[in-house]
């Protein structure tokens, strides 16, 4: 409450840079947010000392007022240092550009010649390499020497600008800069941090080697910095090299687990450095730590993807495990997350445990599923764009106000049900329980819509779920026929592919078990023309498809099993029996 006064102020302006200092200091690891206060009264106490007002003036008015027409020289080297901290808290908010304009301000005749003789093209990065604080008779302690900020500032300025490049798509940029502040003043845990942005840089430039390099370097650096880690194993899939991706992921979730404590940021440790003013949404979602229970999912579905049955099983049975443990509240939610939703989690479980041979244990899981699902799916579901074009009817199915989002969520439902129902036949049929297979199987082979009349009247966020829903009911009734043909019953067993090839023309699977069903019936001119049909236009369907709306994203990974209990398992067989009868046949016709 004092009148500012002259004489007391070089004081006032070294406890207000300690002050603020010890305060950052006092909040650990918390990222410096917002205005300093502080500093702008700080600034207009400086201004009544000389008899001079600023209340109406913004921060970036007040300083260039303060530094043009203060020209005490005992209150130029605090005034320096303030200017530091403002900085830095500029920094923090990625005000570039204010920092830049106070550096003119701060800067002699002397530092601007030294700057423009040094860095011209970065004038920010050369202005804070030529800045010097002014010498002082008599300084005070300082709790962080204006060296040291000085330092790091350089570093922030640097890696912030190298974030800004690779924000803005300028690779080769952003990877100097980035390259630069890896020879700045910082701590291990931050140059692990701008080395993934190196990998990112490096990856997003087409050069995975390199991004690999950077992300060893992360790791050397920091062992503790697991979301280089989790790139590594990115990486390594998206390189094709499974091995190595299973093993990272093995060896990121053995470090989760273990929950180490954090390792000091760095040693000598200073008050402000640059892991408190550098956070930026892509530096953020670059270091993203993924919970076990995400790396858990992935070692399964990578497993299951890539054939490893056994080893699949296990990770999703632990999986599963966690789920009882209340995982839904423990994993943050993240547009990134790695997680699928929980039902197909479930399915994808079952699919790799039909896959070992546990049937029963599938048919446990499935049934849960069901139970979980059947009472959110709604009466009638409506999803046609407009009112004047014809309804898709689907089972118990969609409410014509319900918004996309929730016709959307009801599809998805649906279609986790009724891969439910699916996946239980499949397991009956493999357990030789034809009756209850066929029973399962006939109770999701519901009426639906062409193809061709679904992309006329579907809205385009949802043709995939119907997409999906096609594929299960093909597959219902293929394994509905197939189960029919071990009966005998060969009649009912060649409408179900009639009716699956309804749904999906020329599909390999469907095709060749019609031609079986017609040759088992003795129709065997029919069968031969039917295959001879599909051999001949496989390739030209094969185009088709490639352009149609429904190929463009792969069947859900639950499907897996199904896919492979659908494929026909006869082909060489059938084929043989057909060429015998087609030579039979032309020795007829010549004699």
């Amino acid at each position: 409450g004092l009148p500012a006064a002259l004489p007391a102020l070089p004081l006032e302006l070294t406890v207000l840079y300690n002050s603020l200092l010890l305060t950052v200091g006092e909040e650990s690891d918390s990222v410096i947010e917002g205005e300093a206060e502080e500093i702008r009264q700080g600034l207009l106490r400086v201004l009544e000392a000389c008899g001079a007002s600023g209340q109406d003036l913004s921060t970036e008015e007040l300083w260039q007022k303060v530094l043009q027409e203060v020209k005490v020289e005992e209150l130029q080297a605090p005034l320096h240092r303030v200017g530091a901290l403002q900085a830095a808290w500029w920094l923090a908010a990625r005000r570039l550009d204010s920092t830049t304009s106070l550096f003119r301000l701060l800067s002699t005749a002397e530092d601007l010649e030294r700057a423009r003789c040094s860095e011209g093209q970065n004038e920010l990065l050369s202005l804070l390499k030529a800045w010097r604080v002014p010498a002082e008779e008599a300084p005070l302690p300082l709790v962080q020497s204006t060296e040291s900020l000085k330092e790091v500032l350089c570093t922030t300025a640097t890696f912030l600008q190298g974030l800004q490049e690779l924000e803005a798509g300028n690779f080769p940029a952003a990877l100097f800069l980035l390259q630069e502040a890896t020879r700045g003043f910082c701590s291990k845990r931050v140059l692990a941090q701008i080395h993934i942005c190196l990998s990112c840089c490096s990856q997003r430039m087409g050069k995975p080697q390199t991004a690999l390099q950077y992300l060893r370097r992360a790791i050397q650096a920091d062992f503790q910095c697991l979301s280089a880690l989790s790139h590594v194993a990115a990486l390594y899939h998206k390189l094709g090299k499974t091995d190595a991706e299973l093993q990272a992921l093995a060896l990121l979730y053995e470090a989760l687990e273990k929950k180490t404590p954090a390792a000091a940021s760095s040693s000598p440790y200073f008050l402000i450095r640059t892991e408190l003013l550098v956070h930026t949404p892509l530096l953020s979602s670059l270091l993203r730590h993924r919970h076990p229970s995400e790396v858990k999912y992935l070692l399964a579905q990578r497993c299951l993807q890539d054939g490893r049955v056994a080893d699949a099983v296990e990770h999703y049975l632990d999986f599963l495990t966690l789920l009882k443990e209340g995982l839904q509240q423990q994993v943050p939610l993240h547009s990134d997350s790695a997680l699928p939703r929980i039902p197909e989690v479930f399915l994808e479980a079952a699919s790799a445990l039909e896959l070992a041979g546990r049937h029963q244990d599938a048919i446990t899981v499935c049934k849960e599923v069901i139970r979980r699902t059947t009472k959110l799916i709604p009466r009638v579901l409506q999803v046609e764009e407009k009112p004047e074009q014809p309804e898709c009817p689907l089972p118990e199915a969609g409410l014509a106000g319900r918004l996309p989002s929730q016709k959307k969520e009801d599809l998805h439902c649906l279609a986790w049900r009724a891969a439910g129902y699916l996946h239980q036949g499949w397991a009956w049929a493999m357990l030789g329980e034809s009756k209850e297979a066929v029973m399962e199987f006939s109770r999701k082979v519901w009426r639906m819509p062409s193809q061709k009349s679904v992309c006329l009247s579907m809205p385009e966020d949802l043709l995939s779920e119907v997409k999906v829903l096609h594929k299960i009911r093909l597959l219902s009734l293929i394994g509905r026929g197939a189960q029919f043909l071990e009966q005998g019953k060969h009649k009912e067993a060649l409408l179900d592919f009639q009716h699956g090839l309804q749904i999906s023309p020329g599909d390999p699977a469907a095709a060749s078990y019609l031609v079986q069903a017609l040759w088992k019936l003795n129709r065997k001119q029919e069968a031969t023309a039917h295959w001879q049909k599909f051999s001949q236009s496989s390739t030209e369907k094969d185009e088709q498809q490639e352009r149609s709306p429904f190929s463009f994203r792969p069947f859900p990974l639950y499907l897996i099993s199904c896919l492979k209990w659908a494929t026909f398992p006869h082909s060489e067989s059938l084929t043989a029996s057909i060429w015998d009868y087609l030579g039979i046949t032309s020795q007829d016709s010549l004699s």
